[in-house]
């Protein structure tokens, strides 16, 4: 159960800690800002642990590093560190900040790391302790349950190697802290591992021009650890499939006349065949009707109510067995399908200049009323095939002294025959699982010219985009081919690069798009809306929309006069967060620079801006 407890105040925290001898120690917390609050609150209200000497090496490294690390000076936390010998450690600050505070709490000169969970996955840091204050975390979709694994992740962090026996872990009193649930995910089995592998178009398109053909491309795709259920699956079903031919096979050698399997397969079929058609069957003339109308009353078509027909109805809609109508007045009515006495044939539009000829037309006779069919009709017709089938079963059997025999051996192997059938669809249905996201792409990159899906081959066009490691291949391929890339500026590719490789609800403040800029991503909305309906035909799944506040903000760095901590105040980020951002479109703008050969004029624009938006302090 949750306790409803106080958080305990972090300059507490720490100095019981303290006391236990359970330093050095890392604090988890659930939020960035929780992370930066605690190692302020935690460096003016608590004594300073640390000696002289070990606050002036602290003082000696952090200088040090400042020199060949400019963005670092006057960071808010720089006396937290220095004086309090604590510090916060998120995805929030730049790399060259978190990168000094390992340094120091790798020299131990840190007595407490104030950190996300997200730390425990990346980072060695040396602690005695670490300390759980919440059962859960934020993610972008909200506050959720710690996982097994990364509770795991974030105890395995106590001890220090080579002078700890042992670490220690300890559940700390909050508002949302839940000891049971901790209790219950430290023995817990780890979380299943999650395969990244994904049917990308750049993925296809490399194992398509690897291995040449679709089959070659499947069954790799088979392989691949992202469906080792599925594979496992396949494989227990494929063993399946043997038992039961086993089965099949010594239920057939039994007698003196052998059946191959696959004769056992076809007798099964037909049964099971007649077997719906029997179920299919009416056995009285309302059950024709009923079938009969449920096909015949259809939108558009001129109906009556009741058998004597007097009253004429346009039908609107149906759903189920409820049918809305309109009548010669224009009145709206809505009515039991089983109410309808006659059918017209002829349909019309729902259109106001079509209803008055639509009930004239059926009084007049132009439209003439549809036939009901007899249950002597529809049964004999059903019949007839049942005979076919009837027929088609006693071939199965020899005519010899030991037929009787021989159609007992068959009707014996049915059930096996049953399941092996529909093991086999189960089979196919999993390799549709693991095929069908690869063919769907396929068919989106043949439209487009990328590859030849009747031929199954990569073009030339595609080899090109092949190259392009990015998260949106397709988009951004297509705004090089549409020659988007040339005809801009670099600091404005550099904003294009960045609205496709931000994530989607990040928030980069609302730095005002240059009307150039605007203009561009409004171009390129136009490619991607095309894709996206190529996408959305086919059934895969529209990439994200563009993030524009992304772009703004990429687009104001590339501009050489812009100074860092102009964007940080601008933006209104995080350090941390811009750093993520520009890296990421510095990248993706490396990667289209790439395609020197192909396409020239592209490569050189992406090189230039990649150039204007790595520059100090991104490395």
């Amino acid at each position: 159960m949750k306790l409803k407890m106080p958080e305990m105040p972090s300059g507490q925290l720490v100095a019981a800690l303290h006391n236990y001898n359970l330093l050095p120690a890392i604090v988890f917390m659930p939020t960035r800002r929780r992370c930066d609050e605690a190692a302020t609150e935690a460096a003016l209200t608590t004594r300073n642990f640390s000696t002289n000497e070990r606050t002036e090496k602290r003082r000696t490294i952090v200088r040090e590093f400042a020199e060949t690390n400019k963005e670092i000076r006057g960071h808010r936390h720089w006396q937290t560190i220095i004086r309090g010998g604590v510090a916060s450690h998120h995805a929030g600050h730049i790399p060259a900040w978190k990168l000094i505070i390992e340094k120091l709490m790798q020299a131990g000169l840190l007595d407490t790391i104030f950190a996300t969970s997200t730390v425990a996955a990346g980072v060695d840091f040396p602690a005695r302790t670490v300390v759980i204050l919440h059962a859960d975390t934020r993610s972008s979709r909200g506050w959720r349950m710690l996982s097994a694994s990364e509770l795991q992740q974030m105890t395995g962090r106590a001890g220090r190697r080579g002078k700890d026996k042992v670490g220690f872990a300890v559940v700390a009193p909050s508002l949302h802290q839940d000891p049971e649930k901790i209790a219950k995910l430290l023995v817990s089995q780890p979380d299943p591992l999650q395969s990244q592998f994904r049917a990308t178009y750049s993925t296809l398109l490399n194992l398509l021009d690897a291995y040449k053909n679709f089959a070659q491309v499947r069954e790799i795709a088979k392989k691949s650890f992202a469906f080792r259920d599925t594979a496992h699956r396949i494989t227990q079903l494929e063993k399946k499939k043997e038992r039961y031919i086993e089965v099949i096979t010594s239920k057939l050698q039994t007698q003196e006349y052998e059946f191959p399997v696959t004769i056992a397969r076809g007798f099964e079929r037909l049964v099971s065949v007649r077997m719906r058609l029997l179920e299919k069957l009416p056995q009285t003339r309302a059950e024709v009707r009923s079938i009969w109308l449920n096909e015949a009353v259809q939108t558009g078509r001129i109906v009556s109510i009741g058998r004597s027909g007097g009253r004429y109805l346009l039908v609107l809609s149906k759903h189920g067995a409820k049918v809305s109508g309109m009548d010669e007045m224009g009145r709206g009515k809505t009515f039991a399908l089983d109410k309808v006495g006659r059918v017209w044939a002829k349909k019309y539009p729902l259109r106001e200049d079509s209803w008055e000829r639509a009930f004239v037309e059926a009084r007049t006779g132009e439209n003439p009323p549809m036939e009901e069919p007899r249950l002597r009709a529809e049964r004999a017709s059903e019949d007839d095939a049942v005979n076919l089938i009837n027929n088609l079963l006693e071939k199965f059997s020899p005519q010899n002294e030991n037929s009787n025999e021989t159609t007992k051996a068959l009707w014996s192997t049915l059930d096996e025959a049953f399941e092996f059938e529909k093991t086999e669809r189960d089979i196919e249905t999993l390799r549709d699982e693991i095929w069908t996201p690869f063919e769907r792409r396929a068919r989106v990159l043949n439209h487009f010219g990328y590859i030849d899906f009747a031929q199954e081959k990569v073009t030339e066009r595609g080899r090109w985009l092949a190259d392009i490691h990015v998260d949106r291949t397709l988009l951004v391929g297509e705004a090089v081919r549409h020659g988007l890339f040339a005809s801009l500026s670099p600091a404005n590719v550099a904003g294009l690069m960045a609205a496709l490789a931000a994530d989607e609800d990040r928030d980069y403040g609302e730095v005002t798009l240059s009307e150039d800029l605007l203009e561009a991503l409004t171009k390129f909305e136009e490619i991607a809306f095309e894709v996206a309906t190529v996408e959305w035909q086919n059934g895969v799944e529209p990439a994200p929309e563009m993030n524009f506040s992304a772009a703004a903000a990429t687009a104001l760095w590339a501009n050489e006069e812009t100074k860092w901590e102009e964007l940080v105040h601008e933006t209104r980020s995080e350090e941390g967060d811009l750093f993520r951002l520009l890296s990421r479109t510095g990248e993706a703008l490396f990667q289209v620079a790439g395609l020197q050969k192909s396409q020239p004029d592209a490569s050189e624009i992406a090189e230039q801006a990649a150039d204007l938006i790595l520059r100090e302090p991104m490395r």
